[in-house]
């Protein structure tokens, strides 16, 4: 299930976010964080397994029609696409109407899903 970032998440979220490549570093990390709580059209979304504990994050810039997924991570141990695609899944939940695109880290993630999708 998706909880929408609030501060009292902001250990769990930097340790999400440190995941992705790009933000190894704390001033990476901080900048990041910043930008998304700097305007209410950009968002951060923690996701909890079964058993209750925060193992996924997903970033997203969200306009009228679009939600442009920037950043997606996992935890190492719990990485297959089925988690993924249930946060894809869930986000399009929260926003229905909207297409989902990608940055080019994740473009390629959401063809995968949609193609799943698709399928269904």
């Amino acid at each position: 299930m998706l909880y929408k970032y609030k501060n009292d998440y902001e250990k769990i979220t930097m340790g999400l976010l440190s995941f992705i490549p790009d933000l190894k570093e704390y001033s990476h990390l901080k900048t990041e964080l910043n930008w998304y709580s700097g305007a209410d059209e950009r968002c951060l979304y923690l996701w909890k397994n079964d058993n209750g504990d925060f193992i996924g994050i997903i970033g997203v810039e969200i306009s009228d029609d679009i939600l442009m997924v920037r950043h997606i991570a996992i935890t190492p141990t719990e990485r297959n696409e089925g988690v993924s695609f249930n946060m894809l899944s869930g986000l399009c939940e929260l926003y229905p109407g909207r297409k989902m695109m990608g940055s080019l880290e994740t473009a390629g993630l959401i063809t995968k899903w949609e193609h799943h999708n698709d399928g269904d």
